[in-house]
């Protein structure tokens, strides 16, 4: 109902020092943005599965988030899959992030559970026959996926697995916003109708998005890589991420995307400073409080009062 729509990544700490990062973050955002919906995370083989439930429950019941934890199908047979499910259901999460998942770091290529799911879209007809009630995202990628031999491969898949009851669909990370326009246009064509939130991480290192951009199949515009290179590995770095998110978000935003998702890194502060600008120039609406969503209008007074009068 509410357009665009603003969301937050975030991944499940690992130690003391992490959580504390993770609870400044959230409490940063919550005052700053008061995002729509947050993900968390869920890492290979479920590595950090107890992480996951634990941070979601978290997110949603001391800062009030609407949550949507990612699941993978890597490492789960499919009963452990419906049980992981259940938990969801069980803390009142009723969005999931569907994933196949990465692949772990001591193999060359995706293997299944012996009892598992091989594909996302596997995963997401599992979760709708079961728990229809369940919004469910899919990753959508704008360049290639970099398993996929084409965009026609890789386009005639993500159909697939959007036809086994996929709610929406959020696109790994870009930099030229020319590949997600393309994207969205070939995704019509091919009869795709659900929304397609444009997913958008801003820089932080040269070296690590270069990492990021390897592993998902994106590429770095030959001018923010001029401006990387020349910046190093600098303070300025941070600044020329948070001008060219500006700059994203503002062209989709003005384009028609239906919102942005923002992969930030537990990372509060290039993400404050990207959401003030946006608010500063209209970008995006500064979040109503409590007490402003409680108290009614004069006009929705005297509505409800006619109302009223009416059925008298």
């Amino acid at each position: 109902a509410k357009s665009p729509t603003f969301s937050i990544e975030f991944f499940p700490p690992k130690d003391d020092i992490g959580s504390a990062q993770l609870l400044k973050t959230a409490e940063a955002l919550k005052e700053g943005l008061s995002p729509d919906f947050v993900s968390i995370t869920y890492g290979a083989g479920g590595s950090t599965r107890e992480h996951t439930l634990r941070y979601a429950e978290l997110l949603k019941d001391e800062y009030g988030f609407e949550v949507m934890p990612h699941l993978t199908c890597v490492g789960h047979s499919e009963s452990e899959l419906i049980a992981i499910i259940k938990q969801f259901q069980k803390l009142g999460l009723r969005n999931i992030m569907t994933l196949r998942g990465d692949i772990p770091q001591d193999k060359e290529q995706f293997q299944p559970h012996p009892e598992g799911l091989s594909y996302a879209s596997e995963l997401v007809a599992l979760i709708r026959k079961s728990f229809p009630n369940f919004c469910l995202g899919v990753a959508g990628y704008p360049e290639v996926h970099p398993e996929a031999p084409n965009k026609e491969v890789d386009l005639e898949n993500l159909c697939y697995k959007v036809n086994q009851g996929a709610s929406f669909i959020t696109t790994q990370l870009f930099y030229d916003n020319s590949h997600y326009f393309d994207f969205v246009k070939r995704c019509r064509a091919s009869g795709i109708t659900i929304p397609i939130l444009p997913g958008i991480l801003p820089i932080l290192s040269t070296q690590q998005v270069k990492r990021f951009c390897k592993l998902c199949g994106a590429s770095i515009p030959a001018t923010l890589g001029k401006q990387l290179e020349s910046a190093k590995e600098s303070e300025s770095v941070r600044q020329i991420g948070t001008d060219w998110a500006y700059q994203q978000i503002k062209e989709l935003i003005e384009k028609g995307a239906p919102g942005i998702h923002l992969y930030i890194l537990n990372r509060p502060q290039s993400t404050l400073d990207l959401i003030e600008r946006l608010k500063a120039d209209g970008i995006i609406e500064t979040p109503v409080t409590s007490s402003e969503q409680n108290t009614p209008t004069e006009l929705e007074i005297s509505q409800s009062k006619a109302s009223e009068q009416d059925r008298l």
